[in-house]
């Protein structure tokens, strides 16, 4: 990228004006390149302003040496000002990166940076109680728009889902297909208290009704409970898949919670960190203390044990992650903490058996993060492995970094992104949406309203850390206005246009170079070369609103283009030249669309 090229020559200049003694010899901070904002400046950096207190020397002098020692470029020109270094990329480097991206269309948009590294990205996740909601669709399309950005990246890329097919919400959904099943073949049975009232259940539970038959009715009623929710976790996730292929996301594999236990990778995960002193005993359970201190509970807020006992005996009730799950913060436990020190984490791995009586619902949730943390990063060897997670389970990040710590896990191979639920409304009203309570809003019911592009693009269009509301009532209108129609109509009135050229036989000399005359022909190019730099970001700070922002503005700076820059009826040299210039362009926007898993059409 000209960024890299342009700030390895800024270091050149430094060293060379050092070596001379015009800039004294302390230590240079990172060159930090950013985009100019006064028009014809490409790039601009503050080193010299970084230096000024060092140094000791005024910012627009140090500014003035650089761009002395700056050797002289054909590709851009350099310029002190106010204590800046600005850069302007010459029209023939312009015009000559237009040619580059015609000639590999394939390469353009990629970068190396992930070359030789493997990645993964593991987004939805959602408990499989029921099918894909609105409320989980941010996080697939998030997901798996940043996969394709790290595949973008040179990443060798693997995208999974993992199911939480473990645990009591196993038993309480199997409750749920067990009742909704007889009441199927014509048997009363009552749906358990906090059961799944959705009419997702009640379309599984037919389902099994008609295949199998009343072969559940006639055994144990444990054991039809338990094989019925593995039998509905599997139905529900056959009707995911088909909303998430509809979607155009796909996945590489689907991890079973369940295997951790099975394969004896959790129980390994418990006894590296007991060995390392970490796992402590309190009060029959067991606990991650991050510092290997005990878990001191004279300070705590506790939970009675018949808390516990109510919600682990009752069939009908779930535990929830936070409440009985116990999974609670050791500023919750003692004193505070010293002033500006956070305290060491601690939190239950693994609850009593006076509690929990089922030996297979004593298990935490963060008893399978530690073992499936390991299994991406140690077993598989993903670096970065990303996770996509809700604001729900902000409080989780810590834990799970800290747990990923005390395994010996690499630095920042284990990357979280927190997104924010999106508010629903229905004629201006927030809508409370849930599984539980039956009144989920399915992603495919929405995709029937507006389709899966205005959706991928709904759903990218803010920055994962923003809250935004989404009004179901003008879903449709929201469609007929959505941006993405914007940017993809520029992409068709490209194709149309390089249609006329054939079927009217337009005088164009596509051996002409691309020569940039005009304001409008700059900006253009320079919009065209910033999608590299777009890719790397988005891969560097996960996040892929920045895309759709990009896509608007190089939408526009094509219609600005192409108003003022007339192709028919030029001279054939300069239509040559300006058709190679929107046939990038038009390569460019189905670049950009691509990476957020959209459609490219070429007629609207």
């Amino acid at each position: 990228m000209i960024r890299d090229y342009i700030t390895a020559d800024l270091a050149q200049a430094l060293a060379n004006a050092q070596r001379s003694s015009e800039i004294p010899a302390v230590e240079i901070p990172p060159i930090q390149l950013a985009r100019g904002r006064v028009q014809g400046v490409d790039y601009a950096t503050s080193i010299a302003m970084q230096l000024a207190r060092t140094t000791r020397m005024p910012p627009a002098k140090i500014a003035g040496i650089i761009v002395k020692y700056l050797a002289e470029n054909p590709d851009y020109t350099a310029e002190a000002i106010n204590g800046y270094v600005n850069f302007s990329l010459s029209a023939s480097y312009l015009g000559a990166q237009v040619e580059k991206i015609l000639a590999e269309p394939s390469e353009w948009g990629k970068t190396k940076s992930g070359l030789g590294k493997k990645a993964q990205v593991e987004h939805g996740s959602a408990n499989p109680t029921g099918y894909a909601t609105i409320g989980s669709g941010r996080n697939v399309v998030v997901g798996d728009t940043l996969a394709n950005t790290l595949e973008a990246c040179g990443y060798e890329l693997h995208r999974e889902w993992y199911i939480n097919d473990a645990g009591s919400q196993v038993r309480v959904f199997g409750a749920s297909i067990f009742a909704r099943y007889a009441q199927a073949l014509g048997r009363y049975e009552p749906m358990p208290e906090k059961g799944y009232q959705g009419d997702d259940v009640i379309e599984v539970a037919s389902e099994l009704a008609k295949s199998k038959g009343d072969v559940y009715l006639a055994m144990p009623r444990e054991q039809a409970v338990r094989e019925l929710g593995l039998l509905g976790i599997a139905g529900v996730m056959t009707h995911i898949k088909a909303t998430l292929a509809r979607l155009n996301i796909r996945y590489d594999n689907f991890f079973s919670e369940k295997s951790l236990y099975e394969t004896g990778q959790a129980a390994a995960a418990v006894e590296l960190l007991r060995a390392k002193g970490l796992i402590v005993e309190h009060d029959g359970a067991q606990w991650f203390s991050e510092d290997g201190s005990p878990i001191r509970s004279g300070q705590a807020r506790k939970r009675t044990s018949e808390d516990y006992s109510a919600a682990a005996s009752a069939e009908q009730r779930l535990i929830e992650p936070g409440a009985a799950e116990g999974l609670v913060e050791r500023d919750d436990l003692q004193e505070p903490a010293e002033k500006g020190k956070k305290p060491p984490i601690q939190v239950v791995i693994m609850r009593s058996a006076a509690v929990i009586p089922n030996p297979e619902e004593r298990a935490t949730y963060f008893c399978s993060d530690l073992p499936y943390a390991w299994n991406k990063v140690q077993v598989r060897g993903f670096n970065p492995a990303v996770y996509v997670w809700g604001e729900d389970h902000q409080a989780d990040v810590d834990r799970v970094l800290a747990g990923a710590r005390a395994l010996g896990l690499p630095d920042g191979a284990v990357r979280i992104i927190i997104y924010r639920f999106i508010t629903l409304l229905r004629g201006g009203q927030e809508v409370r949406m849930g599984k539980r309570i039956g009144n989920a809003i399915w992603i495919d019911d929405v995709l029937g309203d507006i389709g899966v592009d205005a959706f991928r693009y709904i759903m990218l269009s803010r920055s994962v850390d923003t809250k935004f509301a989404f009004d179901l009532d003008l879903l449709k209108e929201q469609s007929d206005t959505n941006p993405v129609y914007y940017v993809q109509y520029g992409h068709a009135r490209i194709c149309s246009i390089e249609r006329r050229v054939q079927e009217e036989a337009w005088p164009v000399n596509m051996s002409a170079p691309v020569a940039v005359r005009m304001t409008s022909e700059f900006a253009l190019v320079r919009k065209l070369l910033e999608l590299p730099e777009i890719v790397e970001t988005v891969a560097g700070l996960l996040q892929p609103h920045h895309y759709t922002t990009y896509a608007r503005e190089l939408a526009q700076a094509f219609s600005k283009f192409y108003d003022e820059c007339r192709i028919k009826d030029s001279p054939p040299d300069v239509a040559g030249s300006r058709l190679k210039l929107a046939r990038a362009a038009r390569l460019t926007l189905a670049k950009v669309l691509a990476l957020m898993g959209m459609s490219t059409p070429e007629r609207m």
